[in-house]
């Protein structure tokens, strides 16, 4: 405080950004919420260069991953992702859809899915990982959380039932369990 000559009395505010680390198979991101610096690295395959979207990472609020690419909300609730296409790194397809993005999920071998604020639900990415969730759309209304596996995706709806998509076998269909 002495070198930045603040005397006593002065008001000061203080702003700690907390940093914050998402890992796909083989790259980091490292990012501090609500900055506009993102440092990536490993194999650019894999997320490792985020060049083609350094534009656009600004305010960064949180940053998912599946084994081959990142996806990271902004501020405006918008969606930015990055990495391999088939691991959910090409979101172009339901990009004009992602807005108003709540919260991101990834299942963590190559899909993910976006909670948006009416609480319906947008995905990408690999289908039999969860990417498609065509079969249960008309379900996703409500939903308050999604948790995934590595291959499929549940979610919980404000009535309480669970909805599941993805890999039947790795449990994305719930119905073979009686929930």
């Amino acid at each position: 405080l002495e070198e930045a000559e603040i005397e006593d009395g002065e008001c000061l505010t203080a702003l700690v950004l907390q940093p914050q680390l998402a890992a796909t198979e083989g790259a980091f991101a490292l990012w501090c919420r609500g900055d506009s610096t993102i440092v990536t690295w490993g194999d650019a395959d894999h997320g490792g260069d985020s060049s083609t979207v350094r534009d656009q990472l600004k305010g960064v609020q949180q940053i998912q991953a599946t084994n081959g690419a990142f996806a990271a909300i902004l501020a405006d609730g918008s969606v930015v992702t990055w990495g391999l296409a088939a691991f959910g790194g090409d979101s172009s397809s339901v990009q004009d859809q992602l807005r108003g993005v709540q919260q991101i999920q990834a299942a963590g071998f190559g899909a993910f899915a976006a909670i948006l604020e009416d609480g319906s639900v947008v995905t990408w990415g690999s289908a039999e990982d969860g990417g498609d969730s065509s079969a249960v759309q008309d379900q996703l209304r409500g939903v308050q959380q999604i948790q995934a596996t590595g291959m499929d995706f549940g979610a919980i709806l404000e009535d309480g039932s669970v909805v599941t998509w993805g890999n039947a076998v790795f449990g994305g269909d719930s119905g073979l369990f009686g929930l």
